[in-house]
């Protein structure tokens, strides 16, 4: 099977031109073998007439949104259309490249991970993440009460109280030289607990 993308060697629309030097280096950059096909070139008229005929996507621009014929870039596997720059592009960003290619068949894995960046995406994942949050502190709940536990928690509570107020004094201390004297007394204040 050869790949084939079909540009425009002069074609004087800078959107094309910029879409086909970035399918091809996107190709050469994962080391997919590919033929470049110009249409522009003589005797490549028949080439031409079958990337018009078998294109389904118009390829359309920021300039000409809706084109009489398709415009290049456009991707083939021998005959076998696979689809113009913006479904290339897609299929790129989801790292599904060599599946739109028909380079190899579809298979679950990369279902999966597109299925997967949709749901981060939706905020799905983010929804279930938030629900595994609110289990924890029902979790901490459940630990056994009575003896040692109690002691060490209600030690970390007063070093937390003592750390708390130590940090909002010396916080109120910073702003003024007068406050100072607030310090010490909240400094005495906490080791008195």
């Amino acid at each position: 099977m050869v790949l084939k993308v079909y540009v425009s060697g002069m074609s004087g629309n800078k959107e094309v031109k910029k879409r086909q030097q970035r399918v091809l280096m996107i190709l050469d950059s994962k080391n997919i073998k590919y033929d470049t096909v110009d249409i522009t070139e003589p005797g490549k008229e028949s080439e031409k007439e079958l990337m018009q005929n078998k294109s389904t996507s118009s390829g359309g621009t920021v300039s000409d949104p809706e084109p009489r014929h398709p415009l290049p870039p456009q991707l083939f596997n021998d005959e076998e259309y696979c689809g113009d720059y913006d479904a290339f592009d897609m299929a790129n960003e989801i790292d599904t490249l060599e599946v739109f290619l028909k380079l190899v068949s579809a298979d679950t894995t990369a279902v999966s991970t597109a299925q997967i960046e949709l749901k981060q995406e939706n905020g799905e994942a983010k929804k279930e993440e938030a629900e595994a949050e609110e289990k924890k502190p029902e979790e901490e709940e459940k630990k056994p009460e009575g003896g040692d536990g109690d002691a060490k928690d209600e030690a970390a509570e007063k070093a937390e109280k003592l750390t708390a107020t130590t940090t909002a004094a010396a916080v109120k201390a910073s702003t003024s030289d007068s406050q100072s004297e607030l310090l010490l007394d909240s400094e005495r204040a906490a080791a008195a607990q």
